[in-house]
């Protein structure tokens, strides 16, 4: 079962799938919200795990690398909401508010999970119905009403992110993300610090003391993807920061470690969507 609606801006999908699938390691260009509803799963966000039980609301902005593994086969459902952080522009000059807070005021991979009340979540859900109403019905002003649900959403979200911030001693010690494995923590650390660096195998087992084959085994278990995908995507959000950030394509590529130009370009585009030089045209703002 799948339900989705978009416009320009958003992307709804609700999902119930009777086996979940296999997923990798994504980072998208677009923010997201993440409503889970059922089945066993741990959602690795950047080095955090996060257990997850029913009406766990999950944030990701477009540089936190993020999948879900499962525990087992039991039946998958969530509703995932992908959207264009540009849409705040809309609102600007209607109200201050900040929409896009709990997606950027905050450490990258810290802080994304939200507990929602059961107040919280019955208008979540409330939300949610309205939207997929929507793919039902040829309602005359359809993608503006769904441009006005997931606003509300966003600001539910932000509440419900301020009040946990708020009081982080509500939060049980058993539904505390986890960190990655003890070994792995380092390496990981040095990745994201350091995407410009040798990271082969070869390199990581020279500077860890760890065997390649161990740590690439290792990885692996504990995430479900392999290491040099991990590192690829790590690279790939460099990359992006940069050329946001005004840089050039070409110092864009060697600051992320991309020592091959072609091999880059080609990356850029199969993750990003676009090349890079039309994702800098898009993103820089002098």
């Amino acid at each position: 079962m799948r339900t989705h609606v978009s416009n320009r801006y958003f992307q709804y999908s609700h999902r119930r799938m009777e086996k979940p699938p296999r997923m990798d390691f994504h980072l998208h260009d677009r923010f997201e919200v993440y409503i889970f509803i059922t089945g066993e799963v741990n959602y690795l966000i950047e080095k955090k795990v996060y257990p997850l039980q029913y009406g766990d609301l999950l944030i990701m902005n477009n540089r936190e690398l993020h999948k879900p593994t499962f525990r087992s086969d039991a039946v998958y459902e969530n509703i995932v909401v992908h959207f264009d952080p540009a849409v705040a522009d809309l609102w600007r000059n209607a109200d201050d508010y900040e929409m896009l807070d709990c997606f950027v005021n905050r450490p990258n991979g810290e802080g994304n999970r939200i507990r929602l009340t059961s107040r919280q979540l019955d208008e979540a859900l409330s939300i949610c119905h309205r939207a997929e109403q929507l793919s039902r019905s040829s309602l005359e002003g359809g993608g503006l009403l769904l441009t006005a649900y997931m606003t509300e959403l966003l600001v539910l979200v932000n509440q419900a992110f301020r009040q946990q911030v708020a009081r982080p001693d509500l939060e049980a010690a058993d539904s505390r993300p986890l960190a990655v494995h003890e070994k792995l923590a380092p390496v990981l650390d040095f990745i994201d610090r350091h995407p410009e660096r040798d990271l082969s195998l070869e390199a990581l087992e020279g500077l860890f003391f760890m065997n390649r084959y161990y740590l690439s085994r290792l990885f692996r278990r504990a995430t479900g993807s392999t290491i040099h995908e991990y590192i690829l995507l790590k690279r790939i959000a460099r990359a992006k920061k940069l050329l946001q950030e005004g840089l050039s394509v070409t110092e864009a590529c060697q600051l992320s470690g991309f020592n091959d130009y072609s091999n880059f370009i080609r990356m850029f585009k199969r993750f990003v969507g676009m090349p890079p030089g039309q994702y800098r045209k898009r993103e820089y703002r002098p």
